[in-house]
């Protein structure tokens, strides 16, 4: 079967073109220096900061366990991770020298991965990847309509917890990253997921483009080797384990010629401003000029 080429391609020196160089030189363990460590109990989340410049190192400190991470602008949570775009512009499941693009009107990359302990999972034989954006979260409303009761830990719910403290509510979390979590989509084109194939000591990083915000959850369905859902459906709690989260100061030299990026610089008009375009006009006279 031919591949259809990606919709979204980057071209040289744009901001999709990534010096892979430079990155690949921020995973040296003897230029860092860890500055901030806590642990994300099972079945909760915890939320913290990453300055710009500063490294990300999430890890499956005792096992397998899926989680399901946010990102905000430190001083404006307007502007946050946007997955779908995100899933545009890179792939529907990342991995390293990928980024984690923000919403609009800003646009620009909050994010970028620098290092992965399962970037070699590759594709399975049913389709799975690892480290997904086709899902979401999952979260008590859809709980609630598949069996009628209400369970109040899932991912979304952890993440709302997580970020009171810093102001944030239930509206500001949103699409999120699935880190180590491996899915797909069927011969139906439906959603699966599979059990998580990281072992204890897997990781990933992630370098901050700009000061960050950030949650996760460790999902209560642990490593996803039990059904949530159907006629199979079961209590994965002996599946749960924590999840590890690590922030590194880089030597200042590794980051001589790097600058934060800049929102986008769309001037934001949207055709608000000027005369109103006939283009049906526009496409006649374009069709004429095609005439012999």
């Amino acid at each position: 079967m031919t591949q259809v080429p990606a919709a979204y391609q980057a071209t040289r020196g744009s901001i999709l073109d990534v010096d892979r160089d430079f990155y690949a030189r921020l995973t040296d363990p003897d230029a860092r220096e860890r500055v901030d460590s806590l642990v994300v109990p099972i079945r909760d989340g915890r939320a913290w900061q990453v300055p710009a410049g500063h490294v990300l190192r999430l890890s499956t400190m005792e096992g397998p366990q899926v989680g399901d991470f946010n990102l905000w602008h430190l001083h404006n949570p307007r502007e946050r991770f946007w997955a779908s775009r995100t899933r545009q512009l890179q792939r529907a499941h990342v991995s390293t020298f990928d980024r984690l693009w923000s919403t609009l009107p800003y646009l620009r990359p909050m994010a970028t991965i620098i290092d992965d302990t399962l970037s070699g999972y590759g594709v399975d034989e049913q389709g799975g990847r690892v480290h997904d954006l086709l899902g979401t979260r999952c979260d008590p409303y859809v709980n609630r309509l598949l069996t009628g009761e209400d369970f109040d830990h899932h991912c979304h719910s952890n993440l709302v917890r997580a970020v009171r403290t810093f102001g944030l509510t239930e509206f500001d979390v949103h699409d999120v990253l699935n880190v180590f979590q491996c899915t797909g989509l069927n011969d139906d084109d439906k959603y699966f997921m599979k059990a998580c194939p990281a072992r204890e000591g897997d990781y990933l990083e992630l370098f901050a483009e700009i000061d960050l915000l950030c949650a996760l959850s460790c999902c209560p369905g642990g490593d996803l080797s039990v059904d949530l859902w159907g006629p199979d459906a079961g209590d994965p709690l002996l599946t749960c384990h924590p999840i590890g989260v690590e922030v590194f100061r880089l030597d200042e030299a590794l980051l001589e010629d790097w600058q934060p990026p800049e929102p986008s610089p769309y001037a934001s008009g949207h055709g608000l401003q000027g005369p109103a375009i006939d283009w049906d006009a526009e496409k006649r006279r374009r069709l004429n000029e095609r005439s012999p």
